[in-house]
């Protein structure tokens, strides 16, 4: 590993010139521990990249893709289809909100999310309201890297040189509020924010617009939790104009709000949600979009011919060793109560994160479920306080996400009380050195 030649790789979401001036290089994984090349062990405080929330490397996840690859390895879903994926299908609609039970698999949530879009489409063209072509977003809102996606995007670094792109979308305000500072759980003010729908239904005609796409909990830019009401007020809107709500839960589904779904959690019921990352535990790609069963009625019976009534799908779509990954995690979040474990540790994460908050260099905390964040004081250059601290605490044996100069912490569902802790004294030791 030492002649490991790192020239021709182009890292993602990475600043390539100083992590190939000091790599920061991963070899092995087990349960909430990662290991570099020393075999250091390094605490995993954001379960990979909310990917992982049954630990790393479970053997059940192993045997079961390696016994798909050594049956089936692949076949396209094009005309044809492997059962497991029908499996799937149905184990998903069960976790998913009522009468969101139609399932279309994809293998990331960026392609959740241009399939949302897709979707949204092609529902109000079978309706015969092809006019209805707009979307509407949010600042601060991450919805992937593709070209709907980045158009939905709020976060300006994810947008600001690949032109126009898709255009139609309008944005809403995000929901911090100073006056939400160091609030863990809804924040009290803000649920005005909301009407900034109405504000567009009422500048562009509800006519023209087709869906409204948030994250239930504004994960990537430092987890903005909705004040109270926020999301109900949105589903109120989007019933009254004919627009769908569109929940974006790659990073909230599986659990990481101590439910099934955020949409669980809030007592808010979207009319499409996107999921992946932790649908196979982070062992496969693979990522779905969930569909009210009317809607996907509405586009199939509306079809002529023989030809496909919906034209959209991936190679990859419903691989049969991600199939089987997500089949296998999905048995782990049933026999071990993940979900319920995941519940009953929050309390004991956002107490250590609140402690944060008597820190100098913190200037907000917020957090949610098994879902946190804060946000660094700045120093002259924005994100690079953040940038530091990503690497001050994979040198100190922790792994974190940072996003500009906001930290995120969303530990394994496995993770025990004593390991909570002991991420948080390694965070707060770090801490105080700024």
């Amino acid at each position: 590993m030492s002649t490991l030649n790192m020239d021709y790789h182009w890292l993602p979401f990475t600043n390539n010139k100083e992590f190939k001036a000091n790599p920061q290089l991963i070899v092995r994984a087990e349960g909430i521990h990662y290991y570099d090349q020393q075999q250091r062990k390094i605490l995993d405080a954001c379960s990979g990249l909310f990917t992982t929330p049954a630990g790393h490397c479970r053997p059940e996840i192993t045997e079961a893709v390696s016994k798909q690859l050594a049956t089936l390895d692949f076949t396209p879903h094009f005309l044809r289809a492997n059962p497991a994926s029908f499996e799937l299908a149905e184990r998903i609609a069960e976790l998913t909100p009522e009468n969101l039970d139609r399932i279309f698999f994809v293998n990331s949530g960026s392609e959740a999310i241009e399939t949302a879009i897709k979707i949204a489409y092609a529902f109000f063209a079978a309706r015969g309201d092809g006019g209805k072509q707009r979307l509407v977003s949010r600042e601060r809102a991450y919805h992937g890297v593709n070209f709907g996606g980045v158009a939905l995007s709020g976060m300006v670094k994810n947008r600001d040189i690949y032109g126009a792109g898709l255009p139609g979308v309008a944005h809403m305000r995000h929901t911090w509020l100073a006056e939400n500072s160091n609030t863990l759980g809804e924040g009290e003010h803000g649920i005005e924010l909301a009407d900034d729908l109405l504000r567009m239904i009422q500048l562009h005609g509800a006519q023209s617009i087709a869906a409204c796409f948030v994250e239930p909990i504004a994960g990537s830019t430092g987890v903005l939790v909705p004040p109270k009401g926020y999301l109900q007020r949105l589903r109120q809107l989007c019933d009254e104009h004919d627009i769908l709500l569109v929940f974006d839960e790659v990073i909230t589904g599986f659990g990481r709000t101590g439910a099934n779904f955020a949409a669980d959690s809030f007592d808010v019921t979207p009319d499409i949600i996107t999921m992946a990352k932790a649908i196979t535990n982070g062992a496969q790609p693979m990522g779905a979009v969930a569909v009210r069963t009317d809607i996907y009625d509405t586009v199939i019976e509306a079809a002529p011919g023989v030809a496909p009534e919906f034209f959209h799908g991936y190679t990859w779509s419903c691989h049969p060793a991600a199939c089987a990954a997500a089949l296998a995690t999905l048995n782990i979040y049933r026999d071990e109560s993940l979900f319920e474990r995941a519940r009953a540790l929050s309390p004991l994460l956002l107490d250590a994160v609140a402690n944060l908050a008597e820190l100098d260099i913190i200037n907000d905390v917020r957090g949610y479920g098994m879902l946190a964040g804060f946000d660094l004081a700045p120093c002259e250059q924005p994100g690079r306080r953040g940038a530091q601290l990503q690497l001050d605490l994979f040198n100190a044996g922790l792994h974190l996400k940072t996003t500009g100069d906001a930290g995120i912490i969303a530990p394994a569902f496995v993770t025990t009380p004593q390991q909570i802790e002991q991420m948080f004294e390694i965070l707060t030791k770090v801490l105080k050195r700024y």
